[in-house]
């Protein structure tokens, strides 16, 4: 929920916004306040009225934020450079309730970069297998949308094929140290 260091908001405009934890879509109205809770890879969770919504970052400015800067990548950069800048865009998908990316919470099994046939103009497709803490988490079609939206964000990919799987089951040894011990799970 929210702490004493949850930063007060007040919405200036009607925003779009997703219940968490059902992954239910609604619209909050203006003047709706509330707590930041969580302001990771450019999303922002918020507490109004008792319950937790999350805020994606192009609607930043409905809570007095910048939105992220587009991402850039050299004219010349080749699959590596891609693959770099997925890894990266993957660290900014953020679960609305744990404070970990999914890459380090163990839930990315595999992200590949390969070439767009069909484009011919260097366009790539990304092709990523994920999963979730829980099969029946209500976020996980809300987690895999960021996911996909946030690697089309990266010059020169025009897909992401971004599949949930539930084998092999997570498990918290999938999740890196760090992730560990920032949640006790050592």
């Amino acid at each position: 929920m929210y702490s004493r260091s949850s930063e007060p908001v007040r919405l200036e405009r009607d925003c779009a916004a997703v219940l968490v934890p059902q992954g239910e879509h609604v619209n909050l109205p203006a003047g709706s306040i509330g707590y930041i809770t969580q302001a990771l890879g450019g999303s922002y969770t918020v507490f109004i009225e008792g319950n937790l919504f999350r805020i994606a970052g192009k609607d930043a400015d409905a809570l007095g934020k910048e939105p992220p800067e587009p991402l850039e990548l050299p004219d010349d950069a080749d699959d590596e450079a891609v693959e770099q800048m997925v890894w990266r865009q993957l660290r900014t998908c953020f679960d609305p309730e744990i404070p970990i990316n999914v890459v380090d919470l163990g839930l990315i099994y595999e992200a590949n970069v390969k070439p767009a046939g069909d484009t011919g103009a260097g366009g790539r497709l990304v092709e990523v297998r994920m999963t979730l803490t829980a099969p029946a988490c209500g976020m996980g079609d809300i987690l895999v949308d960021d996911v996909r939206s946030k690697l089309e964000m990266i010059p020169t990919v025009v897909e992401a094929d971004v599949e949930l799987v539930f084998d092999p089951p997570w498990g918290r040894h999938m999740m890196s140290e760090a992730a560990r011990l920032e949640t006790g799970m050592l």
